[in-house]
């Protein structure tokens, strides 16, 4: 019995898949999920969080200063107070996943 290895969905094959299933050129789906990370990358880089309610949402977290150690030596190091994204499943996508409720129904490319 062999596993088969599942491949990530990468970006170029996100863009062809909506394209295929809405019917959209990739050209207009390339340009709209672009347009998309950029609004969601510019308001949570000035902490806003953005919400697609049932399915994701976007925010920053703060990460306080704390001390670490250096792996390698032993030594005790600080490491900076930081800031980080945050990215949580809505509720909708859960039960998706989880097989609480059906998975959308795709179109395939002709």
């Amino acid at each position: 019995m062999t596993k088969e290895r599942l491949l990530p969905l990468t970006k170029t094959d996100l863009i062809a898949a909506v394209a295929a299933h809405t019917g959209s050129t990739s050209k207009d789906v390339a340009t709209i999920l672009g347009g998309i990370e950029d609004v969601v990358t510019a308001n949570v880089a000035k902490g806003e969080k953005v919400v697609i309610t049932g399915f994701l949402t976007f925010d920053r977290a703060q990460r306080a200063a704390r001390n670490g150690r250096n792996p390698q030596t032993g030594e005790t190091i600080k490491i900076k107070a930081s800031k980080s994204p945050k990215v949580s499943a809505g509720a909708t996508f859960k039960k998706v996943v989880n097989g609480q409720a059906p998975a959308p129904k795709l179109n395939k490319a002709k």
